[in-house]
């Protein structure tokens, strides 16, 4: 069935997340605003990664779901505007090209 979340499903995407985590860079310069975004940005996927975690942990996969989206997203939207370094890697990100 497509529209339920499954253990193979959240821990596929938990892990595409950890990966798009892994590989970023931030690419704002240390004393710039864009750089206090960057950071602002990571501060949020990070978080809304972890909860992901726990909630994958405490069985509630569709709460685990919506987080790693949101967590998702922040990356997605940091590489989409350079806050962040992707190596042009639109698999893991979505970038405009």
């Amino acid at each position: 069935m497509q529209n339920v979340v499954t253990d193979e499903k959240i821990d596929r995407y938990l892990s595409i997340t950890k990966k798009a985590l892994d590989k970023l860079k931030i690419a704002a310069p240390e004393r710039s605003f864009n750089r206090r975004l960057a950071d602002s940005f990571l501060e949020m996927a990070n978080a809304y990664y972890s909860d992901a975690k726990h909630f994958r942990e405490t069985g509630d996969l569709v709460t685990a779901f919506a987080a790693v989206n949101y967590a998702h997203g922040w990356l997605d939207c940091g590489a989409r505007i350079g806050l962040f370094e992707v190596d042009g890697d639109d698999q893991l990100f979505t970038l405009f090209e």
